[in-house]
């Protein structure tokens, strides 16, 4: 797991903080990586996007997304929406927006996503500290 200490600043302020090379990240597959004490799963997508979400599963209570299935699932409106199931219990979340999109019978809960970008290679994540 990347460990990065965020620059201290005001609670009301994000910056860009640098996680990683993109060449570190593997299609298709999690890495997780920590901000301050909150962890995150970065995700580089087929088409060479990357996608930035919580790393903690709500159903299994555990930091475990990172480890997840990446894939894709059917939204109602017909389109597709790039996702990463937990490792868990098999719950599914857009890496879009964190919206649950495979509840596998539970209450839908959403995760957090983060913006991300990709600069000179380097993968950057806007990130505020609470």
């Amino acid at each position: 797991m990347t460990n990065i200490s965020p620059p201290t600043a005001p609670a009301t302020t994000s910056s860009w903080v640098r996680v990683c090379a993109l060449d570190d990240l593997e299609v298709e597959r999690g890495r997780a990586a920590l901000l301050g004490s909150t962890q995150i799963a970065l995700v580089r997508l087929i088409d060479g996007t990357v996608r930035a979400v919580s790393n903690y599963d709500p159903y299994g209570q555990a930091n475990v997304l990172s480890r997840g299935i990446v894939g894709s699932k059917s939204l109602a409106d017909g389109s597709e929406a790039p996702t990463i199931a937990s490792p868990l219990h098999k719950q599914a979340w857009d890496l879009r927006t964190g919206a649950v999109v495979e509840t596998q019978g539970k209450d839908e809960i959403s995760i957090p996503v983060f913006p991300v970008a990709v600069d000179d290679g380097q993968v950057l994540v806007r990130w505020q500290e609470a």
